[in-house]
């Protein structure tokens, strides 16, 4: 025979809609212990390979924008504080509204809760570098020199 913990509450009763407050309340209240929590080593390998299995899985999921970001730098271990530089505010507001899951996954992976992202801004990043039609041309010679023959026999010009 099932017990109950009061008078029956139809779903759609004032009375319900106070219970569930009352539970969502109580819930909030509810936070997990932190003694317990694992803090292991460990080296700036396993958390770049962790960061970039992160960022795969986030592209295979669709977020590109994200995994560009991850992507862009390599994240710098000193302790437990990875730092990650991105070129710009936009980067870094979409980078921060996503860092709950990197961190999550970062700290369930390396098994170390203390585990912390800090995030600078440096607008002065510029590209490694800048490519003309030459330098394209070159690079191109460089892979396949029978690119060479193609652009003579069809009179191609590099402008």
């Amino acid at each position: 025979m099932p017990t109950t913990d009061g008078p029956k509450v139809s779903a759609f009763s004032l009375a319900s809609i106070k219970a569930k407050k009352a539970l969502e309340e109580s819930s909030k209240n509810f936070v997990k212990p932190t003694e317990n929590l694992p803090t292991k080593a460990f080296t700036e390998t396993e958390m770049k390979i962790q960061w970039t299995n992160y960022a795969t899985k986030l592209g295979v999921k669709g977020f590109k924008i994200m995994e560009s970001l991850l992507l862009i730098n390599d994240p710098v271990l000193n302790g437990t504080t990875i730092s990650i530089e991105l070129p710009n505010e936009g980067s870094k507001l979409d980078f921060e509204g996503q860092i709950n899951g990197l961190v999550g996954h970062l700290r369930g992976h390396l098994h170390n809760h203390d585990i912390t992202i800090e995030v600078t801004v440096n607008e002065s990043i510029e590209s490694k570098r800048s490519f003309n039609d030459q330098d394209r041309y070159n690079r191109l010679h460089e892979i396949n020199p029978n690119i060479e023959l193609l652009r003579t026999t069809f009179g191609l010009d590099i402008s």
